[in-house]
């Protein structure tokens, strides 16, 4: 259940993912996003948060995102053990896009979710986060992926049609891109944006030493997106919360980027990481 005055909104919830969306000025906009165990509550603007007294309180409850489940801790995004072991969206294949066999009419877990979410277009792209890393996602999932990962730019790389392709493409340029961001750096250097010549020089790099058996994927688009976090000052250090160890987020917010929280002292907290866990929030 949320609620909200003019001047503050609070709630209790389990967390899910922030929404965000990319607008026509470049500024990302977020949505704060929760649900009553599986049932979805409506989504708030955060935006308008930055520079607001913000507080999480953990209530010590976490709830399974697929089954509802009550558990004590979670895999993946916010799932119990049972259904990240059994549920599609525990398949190996989401972490390494190689693995996935769909387009050879062989499933992992779930053929017709396999079908649906993989043997459909995808993307390798190059993206600057901590640095210049090179990843994998549905076509559909863009400009979102990037944002989520807290780009500051990206670049399509290949198109293809489907994902196991999308993650050989991956592999052949592991040697020369890390596909791992370093969110420390990430954090703390938010205004520390390339030049869009960066990662056309970056892209040229991956051109260059590509496997001949994937040049006729190669994205002749060079639009370089970029993206602006909402803000109001990046910190110097930062320093991670995990409400299972420290039960209270609470600060001035300062900044949003990728799906972490940033508090004014320099305390941040992936929410994404979190999802799943039972809050009691407050904005205001």
């Amino acid at each position: 259940m949320q609620e909200s005055t003019s001047t503050k909104f609070q709630g209790e919830a389990n967390l899910r993912k922030m929404y965000a969306e990319l607008d026509v000025q470049g500024q990302v906009q977020y949505q704060f996003t929760s649900a009553d165990i599986l049932e979805k509550n409506s989504s708030l603007p955060m935006n308008a948060w930055i520079g607001l007294p913000i507080r999480l309180e953990y209530t010590g409850t976490i709830h399974c995102t697929v089954s509802g489940s009550r558990i004590r801790k979670t895999y993946g995004d916010g799932m119990g053990f049972k259904a990240f072991s059994e549920s599609p969206f525990g398949v190996e294949s989401i972490l390494r896009p190689e693995l996935s066999r769909i387009h050879e009419g062989i499933a992992l877990r779930d053929y017709d979710w396999e079908m649906a979410h993989h043997m459909q277009p995808h993307v390798t792209y190059l993206s600057f986060t901590s640095g210049i890393k090179v990843g994998v996602t549905r076509a559909t999932q863009l400009p979102v992926r990037w944002i989520d990962q807290g780009a500051s730019a990206a670049i399509i790389l290949c198109r293809t049609p489907y994902r196991g392709l999308a993650g050989e493409i991956e592999v052949d340029l592991k040697s020369e891109f890390s596909d791992r961001t370093q969110w420390r750096k990430m954090l703390t250097s938010g205004a520390g944006d390339p030049h869009p010549e960066g990662l056309l020089e970056a892209k040229e790099q991956a051109i260059e030493v590509l496997d001949p058996a994937f040049e006729n994927f190669i994205d002749e688009d060079h639009t370089v997106t970029r993206f602006a976090y909402p803000h109001e000052k990046w910190p110097e250090k930062v320093t991670s919360c995990r409400l299972d160890k420290q039960p209270v987020f609470e600060g001035r917010l300062a900044a949003i980027k990728g799906q972490y929280l940033i508090l004014e002292s320099g305390s941040v907290l992936n929410v994404r990481n979190h999802a799943g866990y039972r809050v009691r929030w407050s904005v205001g």
